[in-house]
């Protein structure tokens, strides 16, 4: 008997391609920021978002992981535009808040209902300031081990 094939998209092009208009302009604008921002953060499929780059994670109780640096999603009503990491005060998300209004923020998921109510300016700055924080993360889990 033949599995079913997954609907879900094998890359990130794929992914952008099977959004509607104007969602698949949208991403595609998105992804193309992202990619110039920060052209070593790879995209890849990471379930059913695209994900940038990857770090490790190790917590104090001794739990790790590897995560994506930045992420993009479409959701039902909004895009969700994740910036992962912290600057050791605050998530970076977090900290751009007061510079996105029409969005909603919580930690490192930036929520918005079109591309217009985001400053993509401020978007390229959180790429690039999560990519630094990985790369400082990965010099301080080299040191550890």
């Amino acid at each position: 008997m033949r599995k079913p094939q997954s609907k879900q998209a094998q890359t990130p092009p794929g992914y952008i391609e099977k959004l509607p208009e104007p969602r698949r302009s949208e991403l595609r604008q998105l992804h193309r920021l992202i990619t110039k921002a920060a052209p070593h953060l790879k995209p890849r499929m990471w379930g059913e978002m695209i994900g940038y780059g990857s770090y490790h994670y190790r917590y104090a109780t001794g739990r790790e992981g590897d995560w994506f640096v930045i992420g993009l999603s479409s959701r039902r009503n909004y895009i969700s535009f994740y910036g992962c990491l912290s600057d050791g005060r605050q998530y970076i998300a977090e900290k751009h808040k007061q510079e996105l209004p029409k969005a909603s923020i919580g930690r490192s998921c930036i929520r918005f209902k079109k591309l217009a109510d985001v400053d993509l300016g401020v978007l390229a700055r959180i790429v690039k300031e999560n990519e630094a924080a990985a790369k400082k993360l990965a010099k301080l889990l080299a040191k550890s081990t």
